[in-house]
């Protein structure tokens, strides 16, 4: 064998590992299982690590500073576990720091927002985004969705209850409602046709939303987008997995027991959680 088939076979068999790695899917806590919900039906042979940074949530109250460092030490983590894409499944930090720690890791990492963004102009002129205070301060769909379609009209509102309430499991919960009609009065007023779920937390309130708004208006999870997107690059990058998938890894960096506890009603069964305790990594640098 000379050097250069080789070199192809090493090739290949480096192209194999790759495809077989997992995909790494982060969120501040159980929201991000809203696009590990769409992963498992549209990519089903993929294997997920799936990180849940629950001892630092929520993150739509935060500085761009603290999102940026929190979001490079989970990238970090997630690189050194051998991931072959990360998806932020998480609106405040692709609001915040995907353009940054693009730049600064090897790897593909997508955001939630454009592939929101995309197809909401595609539901309808008049679009409500409900987010958190951060992602709504950014400004970051408002101006992905004017990128898309300048004639669009939209309107933003931060939702700072939200996450903390779905996190407690309190979406039942009479006040949840109370503050549901409270955060979407001002989108009503607008008459807004199409309603973006601004955080990757909030489809896990679609029931409740469902009896505030009118029925003509539409729901746009970014989730169910971000993960068409990530299906595309793989195929781009041939990197998707035909093989059957590991079982999906699940870490948290606060207490595991009690995300175990509060993501068995979306996924079906109780996972295997552990914990992971990223300020120890502080001292790596950047790859």
């Amino acid at each position: 064998m000379n050097s250069k088939q080789e070199g192809h076979i090493n090739g290949q068999k480096s192209n194999e590992i790759l495809q077989r790695s997992r995909i790494g899917v982060f969120d501040s806590g159980v929201g991000g299982l809203t696009v590990l919900r769409e992963l498992y039906r549209h990519l089903p042979n993929e294997s997920i690590l799936y990180f849940g940074d629950t001892a630092r949530l929520p993150y739509g109250t935060r500085s761009q500073s603290e999102i940026l460092q929190f979001v490079r030490e989970i990238l970090i983590w997630m690189v050194d576990q051998g991931v072959k894409m990360a998806i932020m499944a998480c609106n405040t930090s692709s609001a915040l720091a995907l353009e940054a720690v693009r730049s600064e890791f090897d790897l593909p990492i997508l955001g939630v927002i454009l592939p929101g963004a995309r197809a909401a102009v595609g539901l309808g002129k008049r679009i409500g985004v409900i987010a958190t205070p951060a992602t709504a301060a950014s400004n970051a769909y408002r101006r992905a969705i004017l990128e898309v379609d300048a004639t669009v009209s939209v309107w933003q509102v931060g939702c700072p209850e939200f996450v903390p309430l779905i996190e407690q499991n309190r979406i039942y919960d009479p006040y949840t409602l109370e503050v549901a009609r409270e955060y979407l009065a001002p989108l009503l007023q607008y008459r807004i046709d199409t309603l973006v779920y601004g955080c990757t937390h909030y489809p896990h309130l679609a029931p409740i939303l469902r009896t505030i708004l009118p029925r003509s208006v539409n729901l746009c999870d970014p989730a169910v987008h971000v993960v068409s997107a990530a299906a595309q690059e793989l195929d781009l990058l041939g990197l998707r997995n035909v093989r059957p998938p590991l079982a999906t890894r699940f870490a948290v960096s606060g207490c595991p027991e009690q995300f175990a506890q509060l993501s068995v009603q979306w996924l079906g069964c109780t996972p295997e959680v552990e914990k992971v305790y990223l300020p120890a990594m502080l001292h790596r640098q950047l790859p």
